[in-house]
């Protein structure tokens, strides 16, 4: 199976669609996972043109999005399980906050956002990854959003770009 993984979209209402770029390298996917940090709900609906999605909500998100998607979770694909949050809070790292958030369930990946920064690393047998933003660089020099292959093994994959129209 091919997975979307996206975060910190960080749209307003007013944005009209998702960056090029990001749609087009998300042709295909079968399932995308949102890390949280939507900014508005109208968002959703634009990825969810794109493929069918399961996601968490953000620091940045409102209650409407906290209801409908829960701040924490576990999506099972296949044999493998995928833990899902935003990652935000005040000690550590942000990845550190969001491997512990796991510690007990101990899924095969877990995939959060929250710094904007694209990570990809196995720690203690469990894949921690962030794809960054595709809409918020901040200090990483751009644009980014993964893909996730599920078969026998994990395969997973950042990739960038420099334009967000």
């Amino acid at each position: 199976m091919r997975i979307g993984v996206i975060s910190d979209t960080h749209l307003s209402a007013s944005a009209k669609k998702l960056p090029d770029a990001l749609v087009d390298g998300l042709q295909g996917v079968e399932l995308i996972l949102h890390a949280g940090d939507w900014v508005s709900e109208h968002v959703v609906e634009l990825v969810e043109q794109i493929a069918p999605c399961e996601a968490v909500a953000g620091n940045n998100d409102g209650q409407e999005i906290i209801e409908r998607f829960g701040l924490k979770k576990i999506v099972t694909v296949g044999k493998f399980r995928i833990g899902l949050i935003h990652g935000d809070g005040y000690r550590k790292t942000t990845q550190e906050r969001a491997r512990e958030a796991f510690r007990d369930e101990q899924p095969d990946i877990v995939i959060f956002g929250h710094s904007h920064i694209p990570f990809h690393e196995t720690i203690q047998g469990m894949l921690m990854f962030n794809p960054g933003s595709p809409t918020d660089k901040r200090r990483h020099p751009r644009y980014s959003y993964g893909i996730i292959e599920l078969g026998d093994s994990i395969r997973a994959k950042h990739y960038f770009y420099d334009s967000k129209v």
